[in-house]
Order: structure tokens, then sequence, then C-alpha cells
């Protein structure tokens, strides 16, 4: 049980606990900043015009385009 919550995935993705947590928590805290410029971009339109999609392009990259092969 242990193993399948815990090791499974990262595994499946060739990572360690740990740095799956690292970089899952990187992609948290990214999305985190994301959601507050939209939040204040859906204020003040005028600012973080491209803040959201800026990061959404950035984690694109890193999870999909630029995914090491395994």
């Amino acid at each position: 049980m242990f193993q399948k919550i815990f090791r499974d995935h990262p595994a499946d993705v060739g990572e360690s606990y740990v740095e799956h947590f690292v970089s899952a928590a990187s992609f948290s805290f990214a999305m985190f900043v994301g959601a507050i410029a939209c939040l204040v971009h859906a204020l003040v339109p005028a600012l973080c015009v491209k803040t959201g999609s800026g990061i959404i392009n950035r984690l694109h990259d890193r999870m999909v385009i630029n995914r090491h092969a395994r």
C-alpha cells in the first residue's frame, strides 16, 4: 500500500519521491502566483495582462515540451 501511494507514480515519471515532491511543489507555487495574478487582472484589467498566460506557457513547456525522455 505504501509503495502504491508514494512510489508508483513518481517512478512512472522517472523520479524519486523527493524529486517528484520538489517538482510538484514548484508547479503548485507557480500556479498559485498565476492565480493571484489572474485575480489582480480581474480586479484591475490593466495589471498583470500577460502574467497568468506566461506562467501557464512556462509550466506547459516544463511539463510537456521539455520533459526528459525516460
